[in-house]
């Protein structure tokens, strides 16, 4: 006998007939009608006698852990060609009321119409026989009830994220603690004068670390793809504002969209936003002045920057013996062109520009008038330069640079009724045409270009055109155009040569073919002795560009309280880098000696030292780590040398300097 299969006596009553037929798990094998009585069919109540003894004896909490298809019925045969397969067998308690009542577990109306049922008796014993439909197997063994692991405490949980999420720096990554620590300490230590860099407030930071970067915000106030942000609506509706109070715009005529993440993607925005591919784009010539995102080609025809890659660029240029913008031939060459966004506005530019001759040619060739103010931006805030939105349709900017707010780019431009054209008569063109700038760079800047707008950046934003608003900041910028003048003064006065003689905003271009250096050299040298500035391509009188200059600019030290006289140190130290780079240059050593024996040169440590006794004695915002040493009496001899008004806003400056720090 086959193990597994019960040996059973024969019981020779006859069972009745609606037991020769049952329903069994595989309809492939159905049980014949036997002419005599199998002796399989008492089985039935020799396992049924045993089960309900088996559930009687075990206690009651015991019986809900056997399953109903626990205890099946193997079915013999002599015919082992057509084998029986076991049949699942479910025990019902006694009847109550006349009803069998079924064990524990109860099966929804789904359940229960995918099983069929058959309930008889057998010798007395009421007994169920199920099997489930054939798309649902009964035949897989019953699995063991799960182990339910505990969950941990709540406790234990914020002690987890407590260890991960609220470590200090120096704690989490001691290696980029140690790195950023001597990055602060190079910024206290030297002398800052790359002309688009600066100084943030301690507010402006705390903006730019916070939980602000933890949310997402696509799209724009009132109209997110994410829920979630009506305080990040507020926060951008509020840096609109402020951005529009800045610069005294009036928010029917003029829109800002704060989301761009620098201004050459603001300037790649308008772009995406008013042209198709291949349209025509005029912009100042990278080497006289200009931005590579204007549009640039190397002498060997290489797309340098996106906007010549998917754009036609041309460039205008200025008048090599003077540095100049030469407007004659800006205006030749725009009615050649014809452009459709024609630019002002550059990187490299000492001098003032003519919006109003800009806006006569733009009308003359029929282009939009774009100004990238990213360099004067807090000049033309702080009414210390020419104002373009007098004249142009848009203006864009970095928010970085003068502004001395976080690193990202904004975009200004012209919204509702159009004016009518001078010399235009009343019955020529349209008097109600609107400006229809706002949708087209909304759209470009997102979707088109960018993703989420970083709103911890829009927070800082918003904290730094508050600065930009105040009488203090007019205080800084008037005194940032000093110092530039001031530095300009004692360069020349020392017999350097100027690009345009002088400078009219925050920077000057020094040349240095006279002392046979070219701006890498020079701008190394310098770097050694803990002063920062660039290198630029200047065009020579006959048109060649050669790398022979640096740019300089005072924003930055002005920002940590360096007043005219100060700047006249910084001249001698930028001569003395300049002669000692020189000597090195015309005694091959600069091409001969490594970096290390550089750092060695006695001449360049003695000046390193000169140079970081100077800058250590001004204050510089956050920065705590060194004991600041600022006499009070060469501040009492700065303040004596100057009007009250001047002595009360420089006051007050110093005083935002060591608050925020």
């Amino acid at each position: 006998m086959p193990p597994g299969i019960l040996p059973v006596p024969v019981d020779p009553t006859p069972l009745p007939s609606k037991f020769r037929h049952y329903p069994i798990p595989d309809s492939h094998f159905p049980v014949p009608n036997p002419p005599h009585p199998s002796p399989s069919s008492a089985a039935f109540s020799l396992v049924q006698c045993w089960f309900r003894r088996l559930v009687s004896q075990s206690p009651s909490s015991h019986r809900s852990q056997i399953a109903d298809d626990s205890v099946t019925l193997q079915l013999g045969t002599r015919d082992s060609t057509h084998p029986f397969r076991p049949v699942p067998l479910q025990l019902l308690e006694p009847h109550q009321n006349g009803n069998p009542i079924e064990r524990e577990r109860s099966y929804d109306d789904d359940d229960e119409e995918s099983r069929e049922t058959e309930e008889f008796h057998i010798l007395g014993h009421p007994m169920c026989l199920k099997r489930r439909r054939d798309n649902c197997s009964s035949l897989s063994p019953s699995l063991p009830p799960k182990r339910v692991t505990p969950e941990p405490g709540l406790d234990s949980r914020k002690a987890a994220v407590k260890s991960w999420g609220s470590q200090p720096l120096r704690v989490a990554d001691p290696d980029v603690f140690d790195m950023m620590e001597q990055e602060k300490k190079r910024q206290f230590m030297g002398i800052e004068l790359i002309a688009s860099e600066n100084f943030v407030c301690r507010a402006v930071m705390d903006a730019l670390g916070s939980h602000l970067t933890n949310k997402y915000s696509e799209g724009m106030p009132g109209a997110r793809y994410y829920g979630g942000n009506q305080y990040i609506d507020e926060i951008e509706t509020l840096c609109w504002k402020r951005a529009l109070e800045a610069f005294r715009l009036d928010s029917e005529n003029w829109g800002v969209n704060v989301q761009p993440y620098s201004c050459t993607s603001a300037n790649f925005a308008v772009y995406t936003a008013l042209l198709l591919p291949g349209d025509r784009i005029m912009g100042l010539d990278t080497p006289s002045g200009g931005n590579t995102s204007h549009g640039y080609y190397l002498p060997n025809g290489r797309k340098v920057s996106g906007a010549s890659i998917f754009f036609e660029s041309f460039p205008y240029k200025v008048n090599p013996q003077t540095g100049y913008i030469d407007y004659e031939k800006l205006e030749e060459r725009a009615l050649d062109f014809r452009p459709k966004i024609l630019i002002c506005g550059g990187s490299s530019y000492p001098r003032e520009w003519d919006y109003a001759r800009f806006r006569q040619i733009a009308d003359k060739c029929g282009a939009v008038l774009l100004c990238d103010m990213a360099q004067i931006s807090g000049l033309i805030a702080a009414k210390e330069a020419a104002n373009p939105f007098e004249y142009c349709d848009i203006v864009t900017s970095t928010t970085h640079k003068s502004l001395r707010g976080p690193r990202g780019g904004i975009i200004f431009y012209r919204r509702g009724k159009k004016p009518r054209k001078g010399g235009m008569l009343p019955s020529q063109g349209d008097c109600n045409e609107q400006y229809d700038f706002e949708e087209k760079i909304n759209f470009a800047v997102f979707p088109s270009l960018q993703g989420g707008p970083h709103n911890n950046h829009i927070a800082a934003l918003a904290i730094a055109l508050k600065q930009v608003a105040t009488p203090e900041y007019g205080a800084y910028m008037q005194q940032v155009k000093k110092n530039a003048q001031a530095l300009a003064s004692s360069l020349l006065r020392r017999k350097c040569k100027l690009i345009t003689g002088g400078t009219d905003n925050h920077l000057l271009l020094w040349d240095l073919r006279p002392f046979g250096l070219t701006g890498k050299v020079y701008e190394k040298v310098c770097e050694m002795c803990h002063i920062t500035l660039n290198k630029i391509a200047i065009f020579g009188e006959n048109g060649v560009i050669t790398p022979g200059g640096v740019r300089i600019g005072t924003p930055a030290m002005t920002t940590r309280g360096c007043l005219e006289s100060d700047f006249d140190t910084i001249a001698t130290f930028l001569l003395r880098a300049a002669h000692i780079a020189s000597t090195m240059q015309n005694d091959h050593k600069l091409q001969k000696t490594s970096l290390k024996s550089l750092l060695e040169n006695k001449d360049i440590l003695e000046l390193r030292s000169q140079v970081e006794t100077f800058a250590s004695q001004f204050a510089m915002p956050e920065y705590i780590a060194v004991k600041l040493a600022t006499p009070s009496t060469v501040v009492q001899d700065r303040v004596l040398r100057l009007s009250e008004k001047q002595v009360e806003c420089i006051s007050k400056m110093k005083a935002n300097i060591l608050l925020a720090s």
